[in-house]
């Protein structure tokens, strides 16, 4: 008996020895693996590791591209990094096995690098240029060839930006005016014989250089990635729900899904105020959508139902949808149904902290874009799903990565994250929606620049360009190749702008220069300012330049005349607002030529706009409203509690916006402006309100202008208020939405109006100027 016990004892201790051998060296070989990854990558940790290291240790809400140095926020990336730019992401896949995607592209096409399937030669790093093929002839029966309702606004979006070229020889990158959006062959709006269509095209080169979008690709039951139904050849493929494995790296971009109702341009703002408090809302998690009984998809779904308590979890699912949706439910969808028509989905949306964003048929889904613009933190469920734009933008400070196989942890992961990090991940969202998502325009401009990035002579913007507001579009690298000239990142990175200014002086009547004149006080009472550091005359008007000698001295301050001898050579309206060479100050003193302001004013608005250096900061200001009646935007110039615009003719602003102006509004609005003669200073006001999302800041009691000298002010003429309202509606429909936001903060000198003696006052002169 003894003996037996002993047999059995060695045979045990040979059966433990040789698991812990076998069974140690392959969890030796994963730790190695795992050790390797992170050493790496830190952040592309796999499955719920990776969550752990990223919400649940960390809370720390800062970007890490904000400690970067002060030059680095344009690099120049090395040529390997330049076509390896897919930013950190979990590796899931389904089943388990974790899939490596290397540099050879993806399972579904042809490898492709830009520097394999891309000519640079036909691109500039100043002129990007994009060729919209045009329409494809009727076909026999003279019908125009398909094209849904978003492809089309895709093609208007291109056409009417700076971005579109007439001209296919200066094209960089090519447009197809076939529409590849959808590839479901069950669907209306899919085009048939794609592939005869692109060999009849007349540049299409298999492929090269072009770029096709798509939201929708297979068909049921599988939804193939891969389905096409044609082959892109060398094409970029800016498309959605598209996963690690389909990647090409470097080469393709993952875009957002969105609806057939979703706007051109603009679009809706987000729907969380600054400060939104308190930080957990209602319900901790929610979710309301589609069941899928069976197919791709319904694993999740269909287990949604273990976490929803209707209280802290709502997850609530409904079976009713497809034709036959009645012979495919099971004994739950009853229940489930009830409870999904207890909810409404907007209110969902507006009470809960996070919202689950599961994927669909495909890997993107609706809800991903409706949750942002909520402000509801979006927890992902979509296992090897590449996030839109995720090569540029840092998914970590504005969503939650979770596990489809890990499904039951969810709750956990979520009440683990700190109410600080809550805030910043929900701000984090309307950051992002509001730069890169809330438009088809957006989205487009954000794949295009995503893409110029890749030409080797292009800045390369780092991540806090990328990841903080207001986003890498408004940010144009070839402006500067330092952040300390851009005036929305001085204070995020405690800068303050350069010293002193240029007064910039447009004259358009061109009166009598005599010692009297509005003219000549102008330009003496800016010589005595002791923040000067040049005066640029803009001579517009056909009368000549006054000699030299007719000029107040200005001592050691320079003053530059720009004019010219014919009509086509002046400086326009449009210009005003031109970069000139001349101006190397961050400050810009934009003065009419009938301007009156004393030294004071003007050195007490300069420290006002140092502290705001992202803003206009001036003296008259204007207003617009909503007119019912007229179902438009009004203008006023009625000296009420608020303001909205603060005129040009007497402002400060960063040069900056002189640079944006010229070479990133749409050139509508600046025809508008030259065709009206008028409403340039409205359209800068809605410019930088648009960058910075503030209001401008007005100064002093000063409201408006003196009469012209020669008695023909346009403040006293109607149809000149009639002209600046129809600008500004016109120049709301082209933004898309209106930018102007109200104000009635004024800012005064310490002491102003107060009864001391003036000695203590450092403006003295400001107290005795009428409003």
């Amino acid at each position: 008996m003894q003996a037996k016990k002993r047999y059995i004892l060695v045979i045990i201790c040979c059966a433990f020895l040789a698991y812990c051998y076998l069974g140690g060296y392959r969890l030796k070989g994963l730790q190695a693996l795992f050790r390797i990854r992170v050493r790496k990558n830190p952040d592309n940790l796999p499955c719920y590791h990776q969550l752990h290291y990223q919400y649940a240790e960390s809370t720390d809400s800062s970007n890490q591209a904000q400690a970067l140095p002060d030059d680095d926020l344009f690099t120049a990336p090395t040529y390997e990094s330049r076509f390896r730019d897919v930013a950190p992401q979990p590796s899931f896949q389904r089943g388990g096995a974790i899939r490596r995607v290397t540099d050879e592209g993806g399972a579904m096409f042809k490898s492709c690098r830009m520097e394999t399937c891309f000519d640079f030669s036909k691109c500039s790093d100043k002129n990007f240029y994009v060729y919209v093929y045009p329409p494809e002839p009727l076909n026999s029966l003279g019908a125009p060839p398909p094209i849904s309702q978003n492809y089309q606004k895709i093609i208007s979006a291109i056409q009417e930006s700076r971005y579109y070229t007439t001209d296919p020889e200066q094209a960089c990158l090519f447009v197809l005016g076939i529409d590849t959006l959808d590839r479901d062959s069950l669907s209306e709006d899919f085009v048939r014989n794609v592939p005869s269509r692109l060999q009849r095209l007349p540049h299409w080169n298999n492929g090269r250089n072009h770029i096709i979008f798509n939201l929708y690709s297979g068909t049921w039951p599988d939804y193939n990635e891969n389905g096409l139904g044609f082959d892109p050849g060398q094409a970029i493929l800016a498309k959605a729900s598209m996963s690690i494995q389909s990647l090409r790296p470097g080469f393709d971009v993952s875009i957002p899904l969105f609806h057939k109702q979703f706007p051109l341009r603009g679009g809706n703002t987000g729907f969380v105020i600054s400060n939104n408090f308190p930080a957990n809302k209602k319900y901790l998690l929610a979710f309301k959508g589609k069941r899928y009984v069976h197919g791709i998809g319904s694993e999740t779904r269909n287990s949604l139902f273990h976490l929803h308590n209707a209280r802290d979890f709502v997850l609530v699912t409904t079976c009713k949808h497809g034709k036959s949706w009645r012979d495919l439910q099971d004994a739950r969808c009853d229940e489930d149904n009830r409870e999904y028509d207890r909810y409404d989905y907007e209110t969902l949306l507006q009470n809960s902290t996070f919202c689950l964003v599961p994927r669909g048929r495909r890997l993107g889904s609706f809800r991903f874009l409706e949750v942002l613009q909520a402000g509801c933190i979006p927890v992902l469920l979509s296992n090897s799903w590449v996030l839109p734009f995720q090569s540029k933008i840092d998914w970590k400070q504005a969503a939650i990565w979770a596990d489809e196989r890990l499904l039951l942890q969810v709750p956990d992961i979520v009440r683990s994250i700190s109410t600080s990090r809550i805030l910043a991940l929900r701000q984090q969202t309307q950051v992002l929606w509001e730069r890169y998502f809330s438009s088809i325009e957006k989205i487009i401009f954000t794949t295009f620049e995503i893409i110029r990035e890749r030409l080797p002579d292009y800045p390369h913007r780092n991540g806090l360009t990328w990841n903080t507001s207001p986003g890498a579009l408004l940010t144009i690298p070839t402006f500067s190749d330092t952040h300390r000239r851009f005036p929305f990142l001085l204070d995020k990175l405690g800068h303050t702008p350069g010293l002193n200014y240029t007064a910039v002086i447009f004259v358009q009547i061109g009166t009598q220069l005599t010692p009297n004149s509005a003219l000549y006080k102008l330009v003496k009472s800016i010589t005595k300012s002791q923040y000067i550091d040049k005066i640029l005359i803009l001579w517009a008007t056909d009368r000549s330049v006054p000699p030299k000698k007719r000029w107040p001295s200005t001592g050691h301050i320079p003053l530059h005349i720009i004019s010219g001898s014919t009509s086509e050579d002046r400086p326009s309206i449009s210009q005003r607002f031109y970069p000139h060479d001349q101006i190397e100050t961050d400050a810009v003193l934009s003065l009419d030529e009938d301007a009156i302001l004393n030294t004071d004013e003007l050195d007490f608005a300069y420290q006002v706009w140092r502290d705001f250096p992202d803003r206009i900061v001036g003296y008259p200001a204007r207003a617009h409203f909503w007119d019912d009646s007229k179902n438009a935007w009004g203008y006023t110039s009625k000296w009420t509690n608020y303001y909205s615009i603060v005129l040009t003719g007497a402002a400060f602003y960063h040069r900056y916006y002189n640079y944006l102006y010229t070479n990133w509004l749409s050139y509508l609005l600046l025809k508008t402006v030259q065709q009206s003669s008028n409403c340039e200073d409205i359209l800068m006001n809605l410019l930088v309100s648009h960058v910075t999302r503030k209001p401008p800041i007005k100064v002093t009691q000063r409201k408006g202008y003196k009469d012209r000298e020669s008695g023909r002010s346009p403040w006293n003429d109607p149809d000149h208020f009639i002209q600046r309202q129809s600008c500004l509606n016109t120049f709301a429909a082209v933004f898309g939405y209106m930018p102007l936001l109200r104000s009635n903060l004024r800012l005064d000198p310490v002491l102003y109006r107060d009864s001391v003696s003036n000695l203590r006052k450092k403006y003295r002169q400001i107290e005795l100027v009428g409003s």
